[in-house]
């Protein structure tokens, strides 16, 4: 294995990416309890998902590849906060990375071209919500201005317990 370090490409998803996508929501599926989703996709079950999230406007998906080899190591997206039309300038923003990935920089990466692709946009807060614990991710969140807002107790339950999420928000 090189020390060198890997060069990383962010870009905007596209419908090619599916699979790795899938492949790796799947990972956080079937491991963690950092999604609530207790049953696994298909990538054609994950292509409405994807077809959510264009190129521009609001809703977006970035990925992060390996500038050699091409593999997916990582996405975020911005997504609707809540239905709502009074919601519409506000979003939830996600991280995921592959389980090889993490502790590289690749989250700080990926968050940094979302926020600055979002920075046009019409957009007042991003929330996050962070299945506790999780401290990975509440250092990333709290690395781009998120404030800690308040903690949902025992709000889902998956692998037999119930698991809490803290909520933060972030100024766009």
């Amino acid at each position: 294995m090189s020390s060198e370090p890997t060069e990383v490409q962010v870009r905007p998803g596209v419908e090619a990416d599916l699979a790795a996508l899938t492949d790796i929501y799947n990972h956080y599926v079937r491991e963690t309890p950092i999604t609530f989703d207790t049953a696994v996709f298909s990538p054609e079950e994950r292509r409405p998902w994807l077809l959510s999230h264009p190129e521009d406007g609001p809703y977006r998906l970035m990925v992060a590849t390996d500038v050699d080899t091409q593999e997916i190591l990582g996405y975020v997206t911005s997504s609707p906060f809540r239905t709502k039309q009074a919601y519409a300038t506000s979003v939830e923003v996600t991280a995921y990375l592959a389980p090889q990935a993490g502790g590289r920089g690749i989250g700080t990466l990926l968050y940094k071209a979302l926020f600055e692709a979002l920075s046009t946009e019409d957009l007042h807060r991003a929330y996050a919500g962070i299945a506790q614990p999780n401290e990975a991710s509440t250092r990333l969140h709290e690395r781009f201005g998120f404030r800690y807002v308040g903690t949902y107790r025992e709000v889902g339950r998956k692998f037999g317990r119930y698991w809490d999420v803290a909520w933060y928000e972030k100024d766009l």
